[in-house]
Order: C-alpha cells, then sequence, then structure tokens
C-alpha cells in the first residue's frame, strides 16, 4: 500500500491522534518505531520512513517506541472495510489463524496458494503473514509481562512462541531489551494465576459509547451475558477454551477484565472484544459521509461516533438474527434464554472448552452447533420452520458449509445463508453487517429503519430508501443504525 509522505509527515507533526493504526512512523535514527501522535519531537524529514503495519516496521529493522506504545493502537479501520483478500486475511491473522493452523491454515480457509496470500500481503501491508503475527504475539506477550506475574515460560508458550529462547528474541528485536525491562510496571493485584487479566482496548474519538450499551443492553441474552451499572459482561467461546470478560468504558478506551481457562486465548479474546465494540472504526470518515446529507446532519452534529456493534461468535450471531425474525427484541431474549438453558441442562460435567467450563456469575458462553443439534424438537420453543432453519444453520457450520467467522467471503457467505429454508436477504445481511463487520449493508426492508427513516422525513418505501441510501456508501451500515435511533431516541453521550 502506497503511503502518501507529505501527507503523513503532516500528520506526525500535528499529532494527530485520528490517524493512530493507519500508518506508523519509523526513525531510521534512532531506529524506532512510532504512532503518528506520539509526543516525542517530531523527527526530520530525512530520518523518517512510513509503514501500513507494526509488522512491516519491525521487519525493516525497527523496535517499538516505549513512549507512545504503537502496538496498542487501534487497528487500521481499512482492514475492516475491506472485504478482498487482504482484509480477510487481516482479521483472521488478528483472531490468531496463523498461531493455531499456520500460514497453511490461512491459506486454506481465504481459498488462495501460500505464495499468493505472502506476496499480496507483502504488496498492501509490507509485510507477509508470518510477520503479522508475529507482530501480534508480541503485543500479546508484551501485555502479559506488563500485567501478570507469570513466568517468561508461561508467558513464552501463552503468547504463541514455540520456544522461551524464540519469545526472548522476538521481544528483544521489538521492544529493544529483554521482558524485564517491562516487568516493574507490574500493579499487585493486576492478575491472578487464574488467568484475570485487565487490558485496554483503546478507540478513535469521538466514540457514542453509551449508544452501543444500550444497544446490546436491550439484547442480552440472560445466562450469556448482562448490563449494569455502564458496563457489560459476558461469557465468551474461545479457540482454546472459554470465558469471562468484564467492559467498563473510560475516556478513551474501554477497559476489558478476562478471565482465561487458557491464555493462549487472550488475542482471539481482545480481537473478538474489539470487533463487538467497533473499536477499530474511523467515525471522523463515517461522520462525514453521514452528516453531508441534511436529514443526518443534526443527528451527527448531536452525536457524532455512532458505531456498529460486532459480535464475539458468528455462529450465534446467526442465530439470534435467525430468532429475531418478524418478532420483538424482549420476545427474542425470551426465545434465547430458553434455548440456552435447555442447552446448559443437558451439558455434561465441566471439560476443557466446553460451554461450562468457565463458569462466573451465572454465566456461561452461547451454545455451538455441536450443542443446538444436540437439542430435542421441544426445547426451541418456536414454530417448526423455524426450528428447521436453526437445525439447518447450525449443520451447515458444523459441517464447514458456511463460514461465519470474520474473514468470510461476505459475497459466499451470502448466497450460503440464502440458500437455506426460512433465511431471505435481511438476515444474510444483518449477519454480514454484525458477524462480519461489513460497513456497507443497507437493511432497507426493516421496520425499525424505515421508521426512523420517515421520523427524519426520508422515503420509507424499501425502494425510494434504497435508492436515496446510494449517497452514504460506503457506510450504510452505520446509517442503518443512525435510522434506528430515529426510529426510538435515547439519550446517549459520547466520548
Amino acid at each position: 500500500m502506497e503511503l502518501d509522505f507529505e501527507r503523513c509527515y503532516r500528520v506526525v507533526d500535528s499529532r494527530d491522534q485520528r490517524f493512530d493504526g493507519w500508518f506508523y512512523t519509523g526513525v531510521t535514527s534512532t531506529g524506532i518505531y512510532c504512532r503518528p501522535s506520539c509526543p516525542a519531537v517530531t523527527p526530520k524529514r530525512g530520518n523518517v520512513r512510513f509503514f501500513a503495519s507494526a509488522a512491516a516496521a519491525q521487519q525493516a529493522g525497527l523496535r517499538a517506541c516505549r513512549r507512545c506504545h504503537p502496538d496498542a493502537t487501534p487497528g487500521s479501520p481499512d482492514w475492516d472495510r475491506r472485504a478482498d483478500l487482504v482484509g480477510r486475511a487481516m482479521r483472521l491473522i488478528g483472531d490468531g489463524v496463523v498461531d493455531r493452523d499456520g500460514v497453511p491454515g490461512l491459506a486454506r480457509r481465504l481459498g488462495y496458494t501460500e505464495r499468493h496470500l505472502t506476496r499480496v500481503l507483502t504488496e498492501q501491508v509490507g509485510a507477509g503473514p508470518l510477520a503479522l503475527a508475529r507482530a501480534q504475539r508480541a503485543q500479546t506477550a508484551r501485555i502479559l509481562v506488563e500485567r501478570t506475574a507469570l513466568t517468561v515460560a508461561e508467558i513464552a508458550f501463552a503468547a504463541g512462541f514455540g520456544s522461551v529462547r524464540q519469545f526472548n528474541d522476538t521481544f528483544r528485536t521489538v521492544y529493544g531489551g529483554p521482558p524485564s525491562t517491562l516487568r516493574g510496571r507490574v500493579r499487585p493485584g493486576a492478575t491472578d494465576r487464574a488467568g484475570m487479566i485487565t487490558v485496554r482496548l483503546a478507540f478513535r474519538r469521538p466514540m457514542a459509547v453509551d449508544a452501543v450499551l444500550g444497544f446490546l443492553a436491550d439484547r442480552t441474552v440472560p445466562g450469556v451475558e448482562c448490563a449494569d451499572d455502564g458496563g457489560y459482561r459476558r461469557a465468551l467461546r474461545l479457540p482454546y477454551g472459554t470465558g469471562m470478560v468484564a467492559l467498563t468504558p473510560h475516556d478513551g478506551f474501554l477497559a476489558a477484565a478476562l478471565r482465561l481457562t487458557d491464555l493462549r486465548d487472550l488475542a482471539p479474546a481482545v480481537a473478538r472484544c474489539r470487533r463487538l465494540f467497533d473499536l477499530d472504526a474511523d467515525p471522523a470518515a463515517v461522520d462525514a459521509v453521514l452528516g453531508a446529507d441534511p436529514a443526518f446532519a443534526a443527528a451527527v452534529a448531536a452525536e457524532p461516533g455512532v458505531r456498529v456493534p460486532g459480535a464475539v461468535d458468528g455462529f450465534e450471531l446467526a442465530v439470534r438474527a435467525v430468532v429475531g425474525q418478524q418478532i420483538s427484541v424482549s420476545a427474542a431474549r425470551r426465545v434465547l434464554a430458553r434455548l440456552c438453558a435447555a442447552t446448559a441442562s443437558r451439558t455434561a460435567p465441566p471439560a476443557t472448552g466446553s460451554r461450562t467450563a468457565a463458569p462466573a456469575d451465572g454465566l456461561a458462553p452461547f451454545p455451538g452447533p455441536a450443542e443446538l443439534l444436540a437439542l430435542p424438537d421441544d426445547a426451541f420453543a418456536m414454530p417448526a420452520a423455524r426450528r428447521g432453519t436453526l437445525r439447518a444453520l447450525a449443520a451447515g457450520v458444523a459441517d464447514g458449509d458456511i463460514g461465519l467467522d470474520p474473514g468470510s467471503d461476505r459475497a459466499e457467505l451470502s448466497h450460503r445463508l440464502t440458500a437455506l429454508p426460512g433465511i431471505g436477504p435481511w438476515t444474510a445481511g444483518y449477519v454480514a453487517m454484525r458477524a462480519l463487520g461489513d460497513p456497507d449493508v443497507l437493511l432497507g426492508t426493516d421496520l425499525g429503519v424505515r421508521r426512523g427513516a420517515a421520523a427524519l422525513g426520508l422515503p420509507a418505501a424499501p425502494a425510494d430508501l434504497t435508492a436515496h441510501a446510494d449517497r452514504w456508501r460506503p457506510w450504510r451500515s452505520y446509517a442503518n443504525l443512525r435510522l434506528w435511533r430515529s426510529a426510538t431516541p435515547t439519550k446517549s453521550t459520547s466520548e
């Protein structure tokens, strides 16, 4: 990806935080790389190189600045927006696929050869999948070094390194010293041996935090998640085990208190929490487009930074979408709660990675495809046709025919979902918007969207609304949230 030197240098000179994560500044005279908003003295032009990723800067022999911590910035919103190979690969790497399945597994899931994948990523991001995964492992290791009292060996394997030596070598290369140089930052009680870790999840201002919390609170499934005291808690199903997270908003970040049955799940857990709250979005770009429409101008000015709530698990989100067809939000919550309770009552004694492996506060992860398929018909509490849709969905995911992870091809997923009985364009679009993070889905037939459009003086007929919405591209998913909020106005604040 080509970076315009003059534009990037002006951003660095102004220390504009909005561009943190968009690119990285390498300073050749000091051998470090920084976020654009680093408070250090602006380097001379002749000593500066710009990189599209932290991994590219590391490959160039630069180490992370200890003052601005460039690896702790929000991710580039470009990777979330893009539906191409690079965007899909970056989302899967962020979810830890390379650490679990290697580059061959990543290439297989994307449907390309390793050679082609490496070439495209290097061209666009400045680094191949191995280097990108290494950068993520280094960031995970830094979090564990700073915030836990785990031994070096425990941290090395929890972060995904093959050996302690590899961990030490990488840490020295990326951070310019051994792990002990950061160990002094550990606060008493910051973690415990059971795996409780508190991580800061940065976001780009402005962010209408209350809007996301309100959206999630209205849809909480008892027994899986809850919202109270201005925060949100839920159980997580993760690649190596299960976990719990409590998310609370602060000035410029969310604090995520995580308890994991396996610390190797730290990076995937963080990535999924970021997707749930849409923390890598670029609110300035979204609001510039939507705010240009007079219908949205006042709402954007009053409440900037509205996000599209995502999902921590694609299958869970798809089940929610199917259950929620043609019934109220509160009715869908009741049906989902019964479904989860029925699954819990039939679950075997706890085992690592199972639904009951890490119970806390009475919460347990949403049932997976196999657990849903094992339920008898009377546990579904819904019409037979909808029960059949859920069973077909679960079977497709369990067999691998339907991919609902963030790296899935959006067009292919829509095709496979709408081929199932009982799933139409609205359900497929809703799943793409929230589970895959597609920023440009218009739910033009949705009743709430149409009511919101009418409230703003926009055409409410689906065809007319769709035509008008062309001016909102590529952010029509965010327009859905604006329209829903216009249909049922609520008080909210932005940070």
